[in-house]
Formats: structure tokens, C-alpha cells, sequence
């Protein structure tokens, strides 16, 4: 008896196991079009995995029924998908009107993918074996550690070149403003080596390139209309 019980529940544990590692699989593409989307971020929010999207749309990500997954990637609106089935996913996520620099994968300041993703940096490292080293598990991982390093380094941007300081310096306000800072937004090492004053300079100089441009080309077309 006792050993019909424990038999009954090395499977239940079995069981549950397998459906906690089912990997659900998908393609991503833009809204109403066959345009497949690279590098959308995908989490589950029920298991903490992660997962990014190929050049061909595709994403593999530990699953289960009942869980939830956020589809992001900047310059898109981000979707949500309920989970009641693991059959394959066709996600389609819509355009906004933004540009890509405007928008941030987690949107709390503080996030820090060392410490809430470890084994993403763990897996990441070198391996002796070339086996581990070639296997999609590390592949998997030096890609997300890239796009991890990727969005530390556009925060960093963030704080320097931000709307609130550059609408206290030049006088220009909503589509006008989101022009200027998609056009002149300055790169990591600009901003790295440049002092209050410095980065001053830069707004006020490209303020004045900005406005020798015709009317239309300071404002950014709207992202998700056909030409």
C-alpha cells in the first residue's frame, strides 16, 4: 500500500513537473500585415521566464496553462495573452505613434536585469564545452544579456536627454519636442563625457539645426499609417 502511495505520488510530481517546463511556441508580426518582429520581448508574468523573438518572428518560452505573457517591443503597444491552451501563438502586435527611443521595455526606473534575471548573465558566460556553448540554452542567453545591456545603456541616455530638461532649455513643446529628441537624441558616449553645461551646448545648437528644417521634417510621421 505505502508503496502504491509513493509511486502515485512520484507521478503527480512528474506530472506537474512536465507541464511546469512545456514550452509554448509562436511568430510575432505587426498588426493586419506579414512583417515579422525581431527581438519582442516576451516575459511570463505567472514563471518569470524570458524569452526574445528571432528575425523570423519566432519565440519559445516555458509555459503552462493559466499562465501570462507580455509581448513588448518599443515603438509597438504592448500585448497580453492569457494562456488557456499551449497550442502555437500567432501574436500580432499594433504600431503607435512613437518613435522607438520613446518607449522602455520595464517601465520602472530601478529595474535591474542582474538581479531580477541572474541566470541570464550566468548562462551567458563562457563555457569550456563547446556543446554548451552552441546550445540554444547559452545562444538564448547572450541574446537576452545583449538586449538586457542594450536597454541599461538607452536609461543612461534617458537621464541625461530627457523632455523635462530639454523643454527648459528650448521652447518646444509636444510633436515639435518629440521631433528634436528623436533626431539629436546624443549617444552613450556623448553623454558619458559630457558635463550640465556641455550637454547645454548640444541642445541649443541643435535647436537651431532643428528649426532651419522645413515645417514638416520636425515633426515625426506617425508610425502604423501605409505611404
Amino acid at each position: 500500500m505505502k508503496a502504491r502511495y509513493l509511486l502515485s505520488t512520484i507521478f503527480v510530481l512528474f506530472i506537474k513537473t512536465a507541464i511546469a517546463q512545456t514550452v509554448i511556441t509562436g511568430t510575432v508580426t505587426e498588426e493586419h500585415k506579414t512583417t515579422k518582429l525581431n527581438n519582442v520581448f516576451i516575459r511570463n508574468v505567472s514563471n518569470k521566464q524570458i524569452a526574445l523573438s528571432d528575425e523570423g518572428g519566432h519565440f519559445d518560452i516555458k509555459a503552462a496553462a493559466g499562465n501570462t505573457l507580455i509581448f513588448t517591443l518599443p515603438g509597438y503597444i504592448s500585448d497580453t495573452l492569457y494562456l488557456t491552451d499551449l497550442k502555437p501563438k500567432h501574436i500580432q502586435l499594433k504600431q503607435a505613434g512613437i518613435t522607438l527611443s520613446e518607449v522602455s521595455v520595464h517601465e520602472t526606473a530601478n529595474f535591474n536585469p542582474r538581479e531580477e534575471y541572474p541566470e541570464v548573465y550566468e548562462k551567458s558566460k563562457f563555457a569550456l564545452s563547446p556543446s554548451r556553448w552552441f546550445g540554444k540554452e547559452s545562444r538564448d542567453a547572450r541574446r537576452l544579456k545583449r538586449y538586457f545591456d542594450n536597454e541599461e545603456q538607452q536609461r543612461q541616455i534617458d537621464k541625461a536627454f530627457n523632455k523635462t530638461l530639454v523643454s527648459s532649455i528650448i521652447p518646444l513643446r509636444g510633436a515639435e519636442l518629440d521631433g528634436f529628441m528623436a533626431l539629436y537624441r546624443p549617444s552613450l558616449s556623448f553623454v558619458k563625457t559630457s558635463s550640465p553645461q556641455t550637454m547645454t551646448v548640444y541642445i541649443n545648437d541643435s535647436y537651431r539645426k532643428f528649426m532651419a528644417l522645413p515645417p514638416d521634417k520636425r515633426v515625426l510621421p506617425r508610425l502604423g499609417t501605409d505611404q
